[in-house]
């Protein structure tokens, strides 16, 4: 018996990297996949149906089910046929993984408005039409689903290089939270990750050379677990991922200060003195 034994699974950016090693391990566990990857280069240009393929074809080779998609997440158009792929396939969608990424990195103040456009048409906006797309489709069908977003470290801490990727990363943790409590009534959790491995998306970088140990197999369990009924009811989460260590991020609010003289209206000096009792946590 496998943990995702007759669930229908929906992974994005699955043709290479992190969403390929999600995808080989769930149909391991039993699902069956709508394997998709536009095929595109890691900055997000031009498009190959063979990523998608040679997965589809390593999960059939080993005894599993699954079809190719290419349509890009950063369009309705794109994310509704992603859906209408596992419909049409295997009957229904219980699990969604957006996964889905570019990279165009730059400096802030060398960064271009197309540059910023993509990065958070890919991230942010693919992970809000594939999300809703799916969970129409898991509330038509009743009986709930899991949704697990990708988010970033990038996105949770801030990154030199990655204001674009950063923005559209926090903006999936906020995606995230609110999906998770509007769509708890409907029995779909919302999830997100937030992972660190060597893939095709961050082999050049410094903090990766040299380094084996923090692979997309890492990465793939986690996934898993939010995918899995091992999740139970949990929702809004971050769990992130760097290798052998697994934690968890959250926003926290300090206990802050109150001003009880001058009617409870702090002024910009008061706040200057007192910033260590206000932003202590």
């Amino acid at each position: 018996m496998g943990l995702l034994d007759g669930k229908v699974a929906i992974i994005t950016g699955a043709g290479g990297g992190i969403g390929r090693a999600e995808a080989l391990l769930f149909a391991k566990e039993g699902a069956k996949l709508v394997v998709n990857d536009l095929g595109g280069a890691r900055d997000g240009a031009g498009e190959s149906s063979s990523p998608a393929d040679h997965v589809v074809a390593e999960i059939v080779a080993a005894g599993g089910q699954a079809v190719a998609s290419y349509d890009s997440v950063a369009s309705a158009e794109g994310a509704a046929a992603i859906v209408k792929k596992a419909v049409d396939a295997f009957g229904r969608v219980d699990i969604l993984v957006n996964n889905a990424g570019i990279l165009r990195d730059k400096s802030f103040l060398k960064l271009e408005e197309a540059m910023w456009d993509l990065v958070v048409a890919v991230h942010l906006k693919g992970a809000f039409l594939c999300s809703q797309a799916a969970a129409r489709q898991m509330v038509a069908q009743g009986g709930g689903g899991r949704i697990v977003n990708t988010t970033s470290v990038s996105g949770m801490m801030g990154n030199f290089g990655q204001s674009n990727y950063a923005a559209a990363k926090a903006g999936v943790y906020g995606l995230t939270r609110t999906m998770s409590i509007e769509l708890q009534k409907q029995r779909i959790t919302v999830n997100a990750l937030a992972p660190i491995a060597k893939t095709r998306m961050t082999e050049d970088l410094p903090m990766f050379q040299g380094v084996d140990t923090m692979t997309p197999d890492h990465i793939a369990p986690a996934a898993l677990f939010l995918a899995s009924d091992l999740c139970a009811d949990r929702t809004g989460h971050v769990l992130a991922v760097a290798g052998s260590r697994m934690y968890a991020f959250k926003v926290v609010e300090t206990a802050g200060r109150f001003k009880e003289a001058d009617g409870g209206v702090w002024s910009a000096a008061d706040i200057a003195e007192h910033w260590d009792a206000i932003a202590k946590v």
